[in-house]
């Protein structure tokens, strides 16, 4: 592909690296440094000129430190007169704060996508964000992808003529529906009240999951203190197993470990939008690459195809 320049920060290189390989292209250096004040300096190390830079970043811990790290890569292009700058962000942590719920509350998402445009982002390449709400809060095109078709692939090795898909609230029920009519199965949700970070409760689950091996299916897990709330009125209502499946496996203070211990839980199936440290890794956990998807989206937007006809 010429007049392309695919640059990444120090979030998710081994995710850049794999991009960059299905792309056939080179996956340009970038030098981090700091002054002696703690103030972080990006150099992009090749020619941006009139050419198409792509801007590798998801907002993964620590999100603010790559963060900064992504606006001062967008600076960097721009000031090197980049013809288009797209940012690739598979992760976008910031879309959970995507509503005033409470007074005198900010809503970073909006405030993030202001300042990703400021810096001089043209383009956002997105996957899975948390809400329909937070594509609006973007002032420039946004592709928002999801990693639905790699997930179906995966469980289709399975038999699912006894098997529901269940979303864990009614928010994320038509990502569930639309996940559930590719695996040709039915659909469930739990009814989910959220009091804070980490405490929710759910009062019901919509649908019948008696007998029926589950696939619970989320956009993502951080504490895992939702599916970990779902999964036990699933027992309750009798699931014969539990299947858990996300885009964004954050999987925060421990939890690969509390969400893998049971007997029931036979797997836990998440993409690669988040490096998962191998140390944080357990054996019942399944990564599946969205590299070829990310990659192909971007073929699509530097020779100027559709890219939703990826989801014909």
């Amino acid at each position: 592909m010429r007049d392309i320049a695919v640059f990444s920060g120090s979030a998710h290189p081994d995710l850049a690296e794999e991009i960059c390989a299905h792309l056939g292209v080179p996956l340009h250096p970038v030098r981090v440094s700091r002054f002696a004040n703690d103030c972080l300096e990006v150099q992009l190390e090749a020619n941006c000129r009139e050419r198409d830079v792509y801007l590798i970043q998801p907002l993964v811990p620590p999100v603010q430190e790559h963060l900064v790290e992504l606006l001062l890569m967008l600076d960097a292009a721009r000031g090197a007169s980049a013809g288009r700058i797209t940012v690739v962000m598979p992760h976008y942590s910031y879309a959970r704060s995507d509503k005033k719920d409470a007074p005198r509350i900010s809503i970073g998402g909006r405030l993030v996508a202001d300042l990703l445009k400021t810096a001089g982002a043209d383009r956002v390449l997105a996957l899975t964000l948390h809400s329909p709400q937070v594509h609006g809060f973007f002032s420039m095109p946004v592709d928002n992808l999801h990693a639905l078709r790699e997930l179906a692939a995966y469980f289709r090795q399975y038999d699912l003529s006894e098997t529901v898909v269940v979303s864990p609230d009614l928010g994320n029920a038509k990502e569930a529906a639309a996940f559930a009519r590719m695996l040709g199965t039915p659909v469930a949700a739990g009814a989910k009240q959220r009091f804070s970070d980490d405490r929710v409760q759910i009062s019901a689950v919509i649908g019948d999951v008696a007998d029926r091996d589950v696939i619970v299916l989320d956009d993502e897990i951080a504490k895992g203190s939702t599916v970990i709330e779902l999964m036990d009125h699933l027992r309750d209502l009798k699931a014969r197993s539990i299947r858990l499946a996300c885009t964004h496996g954050l999987f925060a203070a421990g939890a690969l470990g509390r969400l893998s211990e049971p007997d029931d839980v036979l797997e836990i199936v998440c993409t690669n939008t988040v490096p998962i440290p191998a140390e944080k890794r357990v054996s019942k956990l399944r990564v599946l690459s969205v590299a070829p998807a990310l990659a192909e989206a971007m073929r699509r937007i530097h020779n100027g195809e559709s890219v939703s006809a990826l989801f014909g």
